[in-house]
């Protein structure tokens, strides 16, 4: 095809790009399809005549509306009113690609976009078929293309839709990392320990292991802190901060059970920081006289009136509660300067009583060192920890940020840096200023002569000794507000106590909703999708922050969290835990996808992150430990066993390809052996679906125990069937997995059904996991079927042979194929939903003039009665369909499921006829120990001398008893080379007479030339030739309605015909007689290499 690299091909330049979609591609109008004169068969595929379309062009919208139209060799084509063409010295319309005469799209963002994306609508690149094939002569362009692009294929939807709309309205509040993350993570971490723990921490560790606890905190904290910013650089973070880092990590299994305990956990601590506020509260209240009711009481008003105003923050939006998440920080971040100050002011006599001297160093030399009381290293840490926590609390609103990628690294790592400065900061001041009993009394002053023994409060005039003999009420041992008594001025501490604890219940209310809505979004749990809808410009989960509240309420009203403490930091722990091992898993895996921007993470650090998160979740409390591993166990259970339909490309998918990788490296350098032969199948049934009974009868004997390989062969035009067959490999394979058939599905398209299956037979399998047996239905068509037909049939089996596999043919009466009991059902179903949205629409249309009337009054009532109207006729879809198919062939679908049920007691008669090493053996004794054919017991029929039955009988048992395979009798058939009776030899000499040559009957030139023109008949030599093995067969029939007419399955024996001797018409006579009017037959013959062996 010649093109034009004329520069003005469009009038003006455009930054914009184009892609052309190719719909349907048109031949020519003589080249009509050629349909085959045969009728079907079911070891082949059919294939539907495509409706002959046109290409359409789509393109993105921009400057210009439209594009050029473009044409072929030279041919014009017409175009829309609409679009403008561009002549060239060549009469040939191109598409233009930045100078190159090219449908090829350079490389855009849109392209890689998710299809719900709300950043950018996704767009289809050219496909390969398109730049790739020639271009055909009629190409339109399609004014509406850009909406079927928008709105159609990749369709980002309504809700996306809209939220594009309300973005480019600036209706999105995003915010950066420092309003985001910094300030949030920094509210969350600085808690109420900060104000009335931390001195006693101080007091009880020392300075030297308080700074050590610190520090081990922060070290759990600073790992997460580091893994969470691997992953959440590793692509696009939306919402649901660390569910959605750990579900997309990890896959659903591991993020639907973390993400449903992390938001829980998040609600009750949001009563947690309430009732701590309230407790500050009433404290302010006993000293004043001013208790309402009692302390308890006084608690849950306080705190109930606390939720309602932070509800209504949260409520408001997300910008009103970041700038009230501000107000907090400043006043918190006060607080904490009031204190730094309050230590270099000059300390007054009442201060000195209660233990405050401004720094010296005597008390820091006293305090460095520990002195636990009633405490240990771990139970002091426990306490501490949860202080430390919080560092999530920006990742949570993931999807509220400009730039989650950049903002949750620098803001959580920034904001650990902060705080661990801040709380190192405050204990070593404190412990410097602060001795550890006071008692309060100015009056304790040291007595001239007085030995202090090396007490810093004697050496600067206290005498605290008394303290040892009766419990004090201040210093960093025994008084909590050691910050309030320290600081410059006091309410200012109080000020931040408020803040801290009114700010983290504010982020944990946020937080809880958002974590929630994004678990329900993803439909993991169908029961709570309820939750997933949002509301207004900011998509806020109205619904999620109820639910949060009314929780936060039922513990508020306990007001007793003493128990339920631990197990919400063992939660927030176990969501660490699992941030540390995503990390180390996506690492460990080896993913090409795993890019993270976020570079300073080390896997083996991750991992022993983990690891450390568990281990202090024993040190906090082993129980609260144990009941969080097991409720997320029980949840882990609940979701793999539903198996939500998702796909996220987790780490876990990385790192079963690579464990599969491994393993079957592994398996290639193992040796076969006779102990570990397992029958691993090729099934020609075509699309699984078209040939259920087949896939299900070889199922049961490779279920668990080998390979089972759907193959379909795709024949006829090339481009037709690489099309189709590219088409429906996931859909077929789909169907595998829905119908729980541990099956792979293969297609090859080739120029005949046995070339095709001639590829399958040398390159399916993988290693040592190779097919070993073939195998398919019969031909039961075969005397209709033409002559190449049955040649490609027979060569398929002479393939398998030459190739070393066995062989086996099975046959029931119906047959195997339901193509076109498919699509009958398919077209009923197709007819109901036309017509079931016809009657909606009648209905709708209906009760609308009707709302319009008096009778509108009752219209809610009417779209009810309609709606179980039409539920009534759905239920009654399937009973339509069923009447519809019974009267196609119910016998039929009967037959296809017969392999589905559970077999009754009865038996399965082996006619091991010929040793062929031992499969035909094996396959049957494989089927009595499944569960659907265990009732059935095997009964074995051999040949033998009619002299020596007995003698053959006990060396029979002899053999079956060394291979320890059960049996119900045995029975040794003597008269097996007796000729048939007449009439069953009459029959199938009728049957052959349609394809023999009848040579002898004519001159010698005459039956060379039937020789010649047809070659596939049954020649009167070869009929004699094989004469008495014809007999055999026909008397095999016989002896097997006599003998297995009753039996549940029959497995015989295949014969071989030799290749080149034996004819093809000859050998299907010779299988149809064989296998006619019987139960449903397995003709077995293995490769002749031992598949039994009775040594250990």
């Amino acid at each position: 095809m010649s093109m034009n690299n004329s520069p003005n091909v469009f009038l003006e330049p455009s930054p914009n790009r184009f892609q052309v979609n190719v719909i349907n591609e048109s031949h020519d109008n003589n080249a009509t399809p050629q349909e085959d004169a045969d009728p079907p068969h079911y070891e082949e595929t059919s294939f539907t005549e495509e409706a002959h379309g046109r290409h359409r062009i789509s393109h993105r919208p921009g400057n210009r509306a439209l594009y050029e139209n473009f044409l072929q060799n030279g041919d014009t084509v017409k175009s829309d009113g609409n679009l403008h063409l561009y002549d060239t010295h060549s009469n040939t319309y191109y598409l233009k690609t930045f100078g190159h005469n090219t449908v090829d799209a350079v490389p855009n963002i849109d392209y890689y976009r998710n299809t719900g994306s709300i950043s950018g609508v996704k767009m289809n690149r050219p496909s390969l078929l398109e730049i790739h094939e020639q271009l055909a002569k009629n190409i339109a362009v399609n004014p509406g293309s850009i909406e079927r692009v928008t709105n159609g294929e990749g369709s980002p939807g309504e809700e996306t839709t809209a939220n594009k709309e309300e973005e480019s309205k600036g209706g999105f509040v995003k915010f950066g990392w420092v309003k985001g993350v910094l300030v949030r993570c920094m509210l969350n971490i600085w808690g109420v320990m900060l104000f009335i723990r931390l001195s006693w921490i101080v007091g009880q560790a020392g300075i030297g292991l308080g700074v050590v606890i610190i520090l081990l905190a922060t070290t759990v904290t600073s790992i997460t802190g580091l893994s969470t910013s691997a992953i959440a650089t590793n692509g696009f973070v939306r919402g649901g901060g660390a569910y959605y880092l750990i579900s997309r990590s990890l896959g659903p299994e591991f993020g639907g059970s973390i993400g449903l305990i992390f938001a829980f956990a998040n609600a009750v601590a949001v009563a947690m920081y309430v009732v701590g506020f309230a407790e500050t509260v009433v404290e302010l209240l006993k000293s004043s006289g001013a208790l309402m009711v009692d302390e308890s009481n006084d608690i849950r008003i306080i705190g109930s009136i606390t939720v309602v105003v932070l509800l209504g923050i949260s409520v408001a939006g997300m910008e009103w509660e970041a700038k009230a998440q501000v107000i907090l920080l400043v006043i918190l971040l006060i607080a904490i300067a009031n204190f730094f100050i309050g230590t270099v002011i000059p300390t007054s006599n009442e201060k000195k009583a209660r233990g405050f001297f401004n720094y010296q160093a005597s008390i820091f030399a006293e305090n460095f060192g520990p002195d636990f009381r009633g405490e240990g290293f771990f139970s002091v840490f426990a306490i501490f920890f949860p202080a430390a926590t919080g560092i999530l609390a920006g990742a949570n609103i993931s999807g509220d940020l400009e730039d989650p990628q950049a903002a949750i690294p620098k803001g959580t790592m920034l904001a650990i840096l902060i705080t661990t400065v801040a709380y190192i900061g405050v204990a070593i001041c404190v412990a410097a200023c602060v001795v550890r009993d006071a008692t309060g009394n100015t009056n304790d002053t040291v007595v001239s002569g007085m030995n202090c023994n090396g007490s810093s409060a004697c050496t600067l005039g206290y005498d605290f000794s008394s303290c040892k003999a009766q419990e004090c009420r201040y210093g960093l041992m025994n008084n909590f507000q050691v910050m309030s008594m320290v600081s410059g001025f006091g309410p200012l501490i109080i000020a931040g106590i408020f803040s801290a604890t009114l700010s983290s219940a504010l982020a944990s209310l946020v937080s809880a909703p958002k974590v929630f809505q994004a678990l329900c979004k993803d439909n993991i749990y169908k029961a709570l999708h309820f939750f997933a809808k949002g509301h207004g410009k900011n998509n806020e989960p109205l619904r999620g922050y109820v639910l949060t509240f009314v929780i936060a309420m039922a513990f508020i009203l306990i007001a007793e969290l003493n128990t339920i403490a631990p197990i919400i930091s063992n939660f927030f722990l176990a969501s660490y835990a699992l941030i540390n091992f995503s990390c180390f898993h996506a690492s460990y895996a080896k993913s090409p996808g795993w890019r993270p921007a976020f570079k300073y993470y080390n896997m083996w650090v991750s991992l022993f992150g983990a690891m450390l998160c568990c281990g202090v979740m024993f040190v906090i409390n082993w129980w609260a430990a144990l009941i969080t591993y097991a409720i997320e166990l029980f949840l882990y259970i609940y979701v793999t066993y539903k198996k939500p339909e998702v796909n996220w490309g987790s780490s876990a998918q990385a790192l079963y390809y690579v464990n599969a990788l491994d393993s079957a490296l592994e398996l290639t350098a193992v040796e076969d052996h006779v102990k570990n032969f397992r029958p691993q199948c090729i099934v020609l049934t075509g699309g699984p679906m078209t040939r259920p009974a087949l896939l299900d009868i070889t199922h049961s004997f490779t279920k668990n125990n080998g390979l089972c390989i759907c193959c379909q062969v795709y024949t006829g035009p090339r481009k037709l069937c690489v099309k189709e067959m590219n088409s429906g490999m996931a859909k077929k394979q789909a169907w595998l997995t829905k119908n729980k058939r541990k099956a792979f599905y293969a297609a090859v398209a080739a120029d005949s059904f046995r070339d095709g299956v001639k590829s399958l037979l040398q390159a399916s399998g993988l290693g040592r996991m190779r097919p070993n047996t073939l195998v398919l239905g019969f031909k039961t068509d075969w005397r209709d079927a033409s002559a190449v037909q049955i040649e490609n049939y027979m060569g398929v089996i002479h393939d398998a042979f030459d190739f070393e596999l066995g062989v086996v043919i099975v046959r029931i009466s119906q047959g195997f194929d339901i193509s076109q009991v498919l699509q009958v059902q398919e077209e009923l179903e197709k007819l109901e939903q036309e017509r079931m949205a016809l009657e909606a629409t009648i209905k709708d249309n209906n009760f609308e003039e009707e709302s319009h009337g008096i009778r509108g009054l009752f219209g809610k009532a009417r779209k009810l009665n309609i709606t179980k109207h039409v539920t009534k006729k759905d239920s009654s879809i399937n009973t339509i369909q069923s009447m519809h198919v019974g009267e196609f062939n119910q016998r039929l679908l009967e037959a296809s499921n017969q392999f589905k049920k559970k077999q009754g007691k009865g038996t399965i008669d082996v006619w091991w006829l010929f040793d062929d090493g031992g499969l035909t053996l094996l396959i049957p004794y494989i089927l009595t120990m499944r569960k659907k054919w265990k009732d059935c017991k095997l009964r074995i029929f051999t040949g033998g001398k009619i002299n020596r039955i007995e003698d053959e009988k006990l060396a029979m048992t002899s053999l079956l008893s060394k291979f320890r395979i059960k049996y119900a009798d045995i029975k040794i058939i003597g008269n097996i080379n007796m000729k048939p009776n007449k009439e069953s030899w009459k029959f199938f000499e009728e049957m052959i007479e349609p394809y023999r040559l009848h040579e002898s009957c004519k001159d010698l030139t005459t039956a060379e030339k039937l020789k010649r023109e047809t070659p596939w008949k049954i020649t009167d030599a070869e009929l004699e030739a094989f004469k008495e093995k014809s007999y055999r067969q026909v008397r095999l029939n016989e002896l097997l309605q006599e003998h297995s007419r009753a039996a549940n399955l029959v497995v015989l024996s295949l014969p071989v015909a030799r290749k080149g001797v034996v004819s093809d018409h000859l050998y299907m006579a010779w299988l149809e007689i064989l296998s006619k009017n019987l139960p449903p037959i397995l003709l077995v013959r293995g490769n002749h290499k031992n598949v039994l062996t009775f040594y250990s």
